[in-house]
């Protein structure tokens, strides 16, 4: 077995471990492979390891690797999409995870129907209230979702957020708790949140796709200390 393959089946477990903790399901619990730094060999020790739901952040880097990829794969676009680059987001993505705004959604409904498609997506929420980072405000979801549902071309299964970088435990568990929360408020069941440093927290409070990334491709360490005869 590969790094990657070992690293898959450790994660694997480590999910397996928090769904006991939290009274969950494993199996309610998908993985999804976050490829944004690899290339075509990494990829295909993914697949090697039975992972088949992959993501990218951004659209080029769709047109690069999807081509090269084994068959079978869904493709997932995680990162913002740039309305004039949905068409070509269409051509390599299956699903849409952090559509962000109203007018994203409105242009990828407008493509899709262009296009005879159905796509699933999720709505990216920012609830930790960062500055820098993308998505509708709690406040904001109500309309939001008022304005998407009716959308039949895209296919609203749940939300998506992303916790701060480093933050404590309870700032984690308050966002993740919080987001679970509005999506069963919602009555949706798709909820992806927990990344390589807080994916077995994220299980813990409801998360049901984590995305991970640099946990899947770390090479173990060796230690290469000389040792000198005596």
């Amino acid at each position: 077995m590969s790094y990657i393959g070992h690293n898959a089946a450790r994660i694997r477990e480590r999910i397996h471990q928090a769904a006991v903790r939290a009274g969950r399901s494993a199996e309610a619990v998908r993985l999804i492979a976050v490829t944004k730094s690899v290339g075509q060999a990494e990829i295909r020790e993914l697949w090697n390891a039975g992972i088949r739901e992959m993501a990218e952040n951004r659209v080029e880097r769709g047109s690069v690797m999807v081509p090269v990829s084994p068959e079978g794969i869904t493709w997932r676009l995680i990162g913002p999409l740039q309305r004039r680059k949905t068409l070509e987001a269409l051509r390599w993505f299956h699903a849409f995870d952090a559509v962000d705004r109203i007018a994203v959604a409105e242009t990828l409904q407008r493509r899709c129907d262009e296009q005879d498609l159905t796509v699933p997506i999720l709505l990216e929420v920012n609830v930790s209230g960062e500055a820098s980072k993308h998505g509708f405000a709690p406040s904001e979801l109500d309309r939001g979702l008022r304005e998407i549902r009716p959308l039949d071309r895209l296919k609203l299964e749940g939300l998506m957020t992303m916790a701060p970088w480093g933050a404590e435990e309870q700032i984690l568990r308050t966002v993740f708790r919080t987001l679970r929360q509005l999506a069963e408020a919602h009555g949706l069941r798709e909820i992806s949140m927990g990344m390589s440093d807080d994916f077995e927290i994220a299980v813990e409070e409801g998360s049901t796709m984590v995305r991970i990334g640099r946990a899947l491709f770390e090479a173990p360490v060796t230690d290469n200390t000389c040792v000198q005869d005596k």
